[in-house]
């Protein structure tokens, strides 16, 4: 039978394709924060490359996306909800052209470069498909060893060094023939105190044969370094023989594995006899109390902008959020080796979440058959059940009982995004109550080390990480993520609280107790005021001073809390790529600007530090971090006092 229940799929657009388009057609979008339409992205294309013809200028796209507009403009349109935008359109475009970043700003409807700047400063953009992928000329991403690009760069390398051939990889031997069943991928170098000018990434390969799972089966000793300029390896070092993991028990498709198959699930289906909860209209979504914007960014991925909740109490709409995403994903692996000290990544500022995001597959990553909107299942929205709204049953009353209860029912804005091995679900829950709870899932496959050791009373010294299977570490390492979240509640300004909880000694002999708690809070008068550190979330436990943990200093507190500044959207600064940490939130902060009463922005910090575990192989059960925001002295009261349960569904043949 096919479930009613109403799953909506919205598509992004992500076009990096350097094809000239003379004619184009008219731009139309319904709200000012939509993400950039087709057209609007060919004609970003279209201006840059009439500025910078591609027939005599190396041209490649990093980053196309709306440029923020001024949230002044945003919420005056919002009030007069006008049916054409009276928002001007900006797009923000961030290209490398002759070997230089450039920022270019362009207006839409004029067709007009505003601004363009080059970049002078330390880093570069998202490597970007362009580099990795292949659309861009001399993309890299998933070639065979084979590759006629790899083998004339391998070999002019070694002829310009000493004029030998390479066997390339010892494991495999120096038939360059038997190599089609081993791929390589790309991974950014990070920066490690050296003065940087070449704009670098260091390829590793991975066998393929018998098995798709690559990622458990890396070629370990083989450095290859590569200059995206020059499209050629600049360092190669083959550090001798070491193991290649077997591929025996590594594959994870269910199409080639052999019986039995346990344990059964049994099936559950979702009914809703009066049709979806909530309704969509572009990218605006309504929703019992809620209501909100989904909106798509290329670094960013999935962006909440515009949230309101209606106040029964007060009989109309309240905003929350003005505009909430993820700003950046630090994941440094723990291995100081030569093969892993440089694994430091930034996935949104490196690789990008936007164009990271993969489709969903109805009935799996979502829990029903989608409606595809646009091109790609980029976005889901669907509603579940929670757990119990509210509940008591009253057994203090003599001679009566009774109780009382409340089914949850949320909304969920889900998307997922695979960098590399691992694949993040990034959730968005709504709830009737008030509360807005992000949360993130981790799966896929966990980052190997080739290692010749197959037992663990093999192991004499630090591997840093757990042997997880025959010749393979799993690698200890981080994931930190930050949420940039630009909580305007009830207005623009505002002021951050923190409350504590203290011990308090009853000296005075008022009460046979000698101690209770009590609360106490301060309102944050500066940033430095707001930067805290929570108990129990994890913590980076690299040195301050050690680079990657430089370039990540946004991880140094949980809570941080800055005035709102449209250009400071990135916690790892906008060039991530070889950065130095010299444009992070850590650095913004040094400034100690006033908060109190302001329009201000909270950053929150949510970390898992990931010990891998045999039951992560080959592929990772879900692990879970998440993080709840929830009104407090908001509502008069309940705000779901009055919210009944949903209806029971009978189905036929099945006991009340």
């Amino acid at each position: 039978m096919v479930s009613t229940m109403k799953l909506v799929l919205l598509s992004a657009l992500l076009l990096f394709s350097l094809q000239s388009v003379l004619s184009v057609a008219q731009l139309r979008f319904q709200h000012p924060l939509d993400p950039l339409t087709k057209e609007e992205i060919t004609l970003v294309q279209t201006i840059v490359q009439r500025k910078y013809p591609t027939s005599n200028n190396r041209l490649s796209f990093h980053y196309i996306g709306l440029d923020d507009p001024e949230k002044d403009a945003i919420l005056k349109w919002e009030s007069i909800k006008p049916t054409i935008t009276t928002v001007p359109r900006k797009a923000l475009a961030i290209a490398i052209i002759n070997s230089q970043t450039h920022q270019i700003l362009i207006q839409l409807q004029a067709k007009t470069i505003l601004s363009y700047n080059i970049h002078k400063g330390n880093g570069w953009g998202a490597i970007g498909p362009c580099t990795i992928g292949g659309a861009g000329q001399g993309g890299l991403k998933g070639f065979s060893i084979d590759d006629p690009r790899l083998l004339s760069w391998s070999r002019q390398f070694m002829e310009e060094k000493d004029g030998k051939s390479s066997s390339m990889i010892s494991p495999v031997g120096s038939d360059f023939s038997a190599f089609v069943k081993v791929v390589c991928s790309p991974f950014t170098l990070g920066w490690f105190g050296e003065a940087q000018s070449r704009r670098t990434v260091r390829v590793e390969c991975f066998m393929k044969e018998s098995s798709p799972n690559i990622w458990v089966r890396p070629i370990s000793g083989l450095t290859i370094v590569v200059d995206l300029e020059l499209m050629k390896i600049v360092e190669y070092h083959d550090g001798g023989i070491i193991p290649v993991p077997t591929a025996d028990n590594t594959e994870y498709r269910l199409s080639h594995q052999k019986p039995p198959f346990r344990p059964k699930q049994h099936s559950l289906a979702t009914h809703q006899p009066d049709g979806p909860g909530f309704q969509i209209s572009g990218h605006s979504v309504s929703w019992a109390n809620w209501k909100f914007h989904i909106g798509f960014d290329p670094r960013a991925g999935l962006v909440i902008s515009l949230a309101s909740i209606y106040d029964l109490e007060k009989h109309k709409p309240r905003r929350v959020l003005y505009k909430g995403y993820i700003s950046e994903l630090f994941v440094p692996y723990q291995d100081p080796t030569d093969d892993f000290y440089y694994k430091t990544f930034f996935d949104a500022g490196e690789f990008g979440f936007g164009i990271s995001t993969v489709s969903l597959v109805p009935n799996r990553d979502c829990p029903s058959n989608g409606t595809p909107l646009l091109i790609a299942n980029a976005v889901c929205v669907f509603e579940q059940y929670g757990s119990i709204l509210w509940r008591h049953t009253e057994t203090g009353i003599p001679n009566e009982s009774f109780a009382e209860t409340r089914t949850e029912v949320n909304l969920v804005v889900r998307t997922i995004v695979t960098v590399g091995n691992y694949d993040n679900i990034i959730d968005w829950e709504f709830k009737t109550s008030g509360s807005i709870k992000p949360a993130i899932a981790l799966s896929g496959m966990l980052e190997i080390k080739g290692v010749d050791i197959k037992h663990k009373n093999e192991i004499k010294s630090d591997q840093h990480g757990t042997l997880v299977s025959a010749n393979s570490i799993g690698v200890y390492h981080d994931h930190f993520y930050i949420y940039h979240l630009d909580l305007d509640i009830d207005g623009v300004y505002n002021s951050f609280e923190k409350t504590s909880l203290k011990t308090v000694r009853v000296t005075d002999g008022s009460s046979k107790r000698k101690s209770y708690w009590t609360t106490e809070s301060e309102t944050a008068e500066s940033e430095n005021d707001a930067k805290i550190r929570i108990g129990n979330p994890a913590h980076p436990l690299l040195t301050d001073d050690d680079y990657p943990q430089i370039r990540g200093a946004f991880t140094n507190f949980n809570v941080w809390v800055t005035p709102y500044n449209r250009t400071e959207k990135w916690a790892g600064g906008l060039y991530v790529d070889h950065s130095h940490g010299d444009d992070t939130l850590a650095v913004w902060t040094i400034k100690n600007r006033d908060i109190k009463n302001k329009d201000i922005v909270l950053w929150h910090v949510v970390g898992i530090h990931h010990v891998p575990a045999q039951e992560d192989f080959p592929i990772m059960p879900l692990l879970t971090t998440a993080f709840e925001l929830r009104p407090t002295n908001f509502f008069e009261r309940n705000p779901v006092l009055k919210t009944p349960s949903p209806k029971d569904v009978h189905w036929p043949g099945c006991p009340n």
